[in-house]
């Protein structure tokens, strides 16, 4: 059985499936496992969070790409165009395949390149409310893994998954973040409580646009809180000289520490080291809500959010729609939190099943192992 664990959009999405190939590997010795990628970078880090798992066997794959494609994704990101462009001159490598699994959906193009012989499945990544994480195209996918109940009543209700051809679960992510993270790093030289600012990359849903700068400027100018600005990873990917000089700026306060895209920003050591979670529509927050804390949403759209699947989490925490309220909401923020940590904990019970901090990726690793062995 051949199995391949595409990893071909930005790294935020890796811990998200990778855990699952490692175990795989590791489990079942009947399985040759790979690990594809499309830049020597990115093949570097699964291969460096490959040492967490010694006794998986993995093969690590660089995709058959022209060599000024690998040029572009390292410069650009992994953008739309360069992610298509990379499925396209490596289709061919695919149909060696049994299955291939990701943690996107753009893969999903491959079928109509041509490669039909290989199962798709697909791991997910992040847990949010947002209507993006239930389109259409997720019934194109074999075999899917889903994080726990909320997850799965959305997709059953539009018809995208069938019963018998789903595992409930599922979040390998924080498997690898278990293992990454032995002991919490200090982050800041005092003990005033930390914020943590994590603005969505997506233009018409982020408040960086509208709240960012003040949002900055409002920590700069106080001393009673740490801030760490750590937006979605895809905010400022393909944008380096902006996101230096923005770090530059804010250098001087010792107070507010500025990660534009390293691995930190994306293997939880800023969730989980926050006393309040700042944000718009990221997923993170769920995996923030793990220990439940205060939250403030920022509303820099005029969402009409009440009643609305989508902004189901900002029932968690505090609303405001204008920086000027930010004083205010950060200033009752821990004395209200027991108004909200009732529901916080449904909302993690709902979104993540297993709860007990048993890892989860040798559950999935087993049955993608039992669908394949169904179906191939």
């Amino acid at each position: 059985m051949k199995v391949v664990f595409l990893l071909i959009a930005q790294p935020h999405q890796t811990l998200h499936s990778l855990p699952i190939a490692f175990e795989m590997a590791a489990r079942h010795p009947n399985a040759e496992v790979h690990v594809a990628c499309p830049t020597q970078n990115h093949l570097d880090y699964a291969r460096s969070l490959g040492r967490l798992y010694p006794a998986a066997k993995v093969i690590y794959d660089l995709l058959p790409i022209p060599a000024w494609l690998g040029r572009l994704v390292e410069r650009n990101g992994h953008g739309p165009l360069e992610r298509l462009a990379s499925l396209f001159f490596s289709r061919h490598y695919f149909n060696q395949f049994q299955a291939i699994v990701v943690p996107e959906r753009t893969s999903l193009y491959l079928k109509r390149m041509g490669v039909t012989k290989p199962l798709y499945i697909w791991t997910r990544h992040g847990a949010g409310d947002r209507a993006i994480g239930f389109a259409d195209d997720i019934k194109q996918f074999d075999f899917v893994l889903l994080s726990g109940k909320k997850v799965e009543q959305r997709l059953l209700e539009r018809g995208l998954i069938t019963p018998g051809e789903y595992h409930m679960g599922t979040y390998a992510k924080f498997d690898i973040v278990e293992r990454l993270h032995k002991q919490q790093a200090r982050l800041f030289d005092n003990d005033k409580p930390v914020v943590l600012y994590n603005p969505h990359f997506s233009r018409g849903l982020t408040s960086w646009y509208q709240f960012g700068e003040a949002i900055l400027n409002y920590f700069a100018n106080q001393d009673h809180y740490n801030l760490i600005c750590a937006p979605h990873y895809r905010l400022f990917n393909g944008h380096k000289k902006q996101a230096e000089a923005l770090v530059k700026r804010f250098a001087k306060y010792p107070n507010i520490l500025i990660d534009t895209g390293s691995t930190r920003s994306i293997d939880m050591t800023y969730t989980m080291a926050a006393d309040l979670y700042l944000g718009d529509v990221s997923s993170q927050v769920a995996e923030f809500l793990i220990r439940p804390r205060p939250c403030i949403f920022l509303n820099a759209h005029h969402a009409h959010w009440q009643n609305n699947k989508d902004y189901r989490f900002w029932t968690l925490g505090q609303v405001i729609d204008t920086p000027d309220e930010l004083g205010h909401a950060l200033s009752v923020a821990f004395t209200r939190q027991d108004e909200f940590e009732g529901r916080q904990r449904a909302y993690v019970a709902e979104t993540f099943e297993h709860q007990d901090k048993s890892p989860t990726s040798p559950g999935a690793a087993d049955a993608i192992m039992r669908f394949l062995q169904k179906k191939v």
